[in-house]
């Protein structure tokens, strides 16, 4: 019986299905139900039971789980209700390969983001993912890892705790004074300029729910591996997985994080981080897995493991809640279903159309990028003499889903998805409009 490394290595193109026994490819596609038809943007959002008296712009917070997902999530969780221990063993902690249902979800994983299964780490959000890995780098008293103004709490403290324990660094650079006037140019040159001689990790996220910014991660990792190709870069993915159009495993990132349940529509609870086998070794395990079998045989035996560190012994292990953690794979078939591309391109156009719209209205300041190669799916902006959550409670007397960004300086948002059309984008620009008299 080949091992589960091996198998998980078997070319992606082959597909899950082909590789499974019959009486289990049948089980599986009970439990993944078959997916509707989702050739027009309408159908996709049938798929989502959101309230209808609303007009949802801020499905980047925590996902409505659409139809697929939704039965995904319900058809394993009758299969545990029947009978919980033959499902996990046989599903979750089975020696049979071809039955691993976490080996079929990194599968879809890495036929979505690029890469091998062996690549990627189940987790459970992007705090988690993060923490996994700036914990177990091998920083050293003095070693300095550079972060920017522009990071989530989650991200900076991550940073902080794990240069806490280990006597490491952590300093932060501006990419940028005004998001909305940055160039390529200038946030790849700020970046280069920030490295410092004691620099051995740079932490950038992809995409800012503080402003809407996405960076141009792909240039700026080609840019920093060129001028300091010892320092490894993490970078914070969540609001761009599910929103923009990238092979993440050939941008030149070296950890890539992210929750799976905003823009990818996975169950709520779930996210990855993507590596390469050379990048996993770099790191020191923090929680005990339950799924590189030589961990469990060098525990029976009394010895060491075995081998250099992987994603699947930096998967946290523990009781999950698999039903979650197996539903992600209707997350990434529907979104292979939808295509990639095609998906970023209804993101852009909405978004396209809104800030144009609002940039209309001189009292209306829009702080993202208006370049589509600069931003994704999160507009921030400020209505003049209007504090952000004034602007947003405004918006809600009107039945329109906003946000305001959680950071020092915050404005308010609204993030046209895959669950708007244009109408909704023209009343939410009208509703702008109207605060402003």
């Amino acid at each position: 019986m080949p091992t589960r490394r091996q198998f998980l290595s078997v070319p992606i193109a082959l597909g899950a299905t082909a590789l499974l026994p019959g009486a289990f490819a049948t089980a599986l596609a009970q439990e993944t139900p078959a997916l509707p038809d989702l050739a027009d943007w309408d159908k996709v959002r049938a798929q989502f039971v959101l309230d209808p008296e609303w007009m949802h712009f801020a499905s980047f917070f925590l996902v409505s789980h659409p139809a697929p997902v939704r039965d995904a999530v319900d058809a394993w969780r009758r299969a545990l209700d029947r009978n919980p221990y033959l499902t996990v063993e046989h599903n979750a902690f089975t020696e049979d390969e071809s039955r691993w249902v976490p080996g079929h979800v990194t599968r879809a994983a890495a036929t979505y983001l690029g890469g091998k299964p062996t690549d990627i780490a189940l987790t459970h959000n992007t705090t988690e993912s993060l923490a996994l890995v700036y914990h177990g780098l091998p920083l050293k008293a003095r070693d300095e890892v550079l972060a920017t103004t522009h990071d989530h709490y989650s991200h900076l403290t991550s940073i902080r705790y794990a240069a806490q324990r280990t006597g490491a660094t952590l300093r932060q650079v501006t990419l940028y004074d005004d998001a909305a006037t940055a160039t390529v140019d200038s946030l790849v040159e700020r970046l280069l300029r920030g490295i410092g001689p004691r620099t051995r990790v740079v932490g950038l996220t992809w995409v800012h729910s503080s402003t809407g910014m996405r960076l141009p991660i792909r240039e700026m990792a080609k840019a920093l591996k060129q001028r300091h190709p010892e320092v490894l870069l993490v970078v914070d993915g969540v609001h761009g997985l599910g929103a923009a159009d990238e092979d993440i495993a050939s941008t030149g990132i070296d950890y890539f994080c992210a929750g799976c349940h905003k823009w990818l529509f996975a169950p709520r609870g779930t996210g990855l981080v993507w590596a390469n086998a050379e990048n996993w070794a770099r790191l020191r395990p923090l929680i005990p897995d339950f799924s590189e079998l030589d961990g469990h045989l060098a525990w029976l035996q009394g010895r060491e493991r075995k081998g250099p560190t992987t994603a699947e012994r930096m998967t946290p292990g523990g009781f999950q809640a698999f039903e979650h953690q197996w539903g992600m794979l209707a997350a990434f078939r529907m979104h292979q279903a939808m295509g990639r591309g095609r998906v970023a391109a209804r993101i852009r156009s909405l978004n396209d159309r809104l800030k144009a719209q609002l940039g209309e209205n001189p009292k209306v300041r829009i702080h993202t990028p208006r370049s589509g190669d600069l931003s994704a799916g999160v507009i921030a902006f400020e209505v003049a003499g209007m504090k952000p959550e004034e602007v947003v409670k405004h918006l809600h007397d009107k039945h329109i889903i906003a946000s305001t960004s959680p950071y020092a300086v915050s404005y308010a948002r609204l993030a046209p998805s895959l669950v708007n059309t244009e109408d909704e984008v023209d009343r939410a620009a009208r509703a702008v409009a109207t605060l402003t008299g």
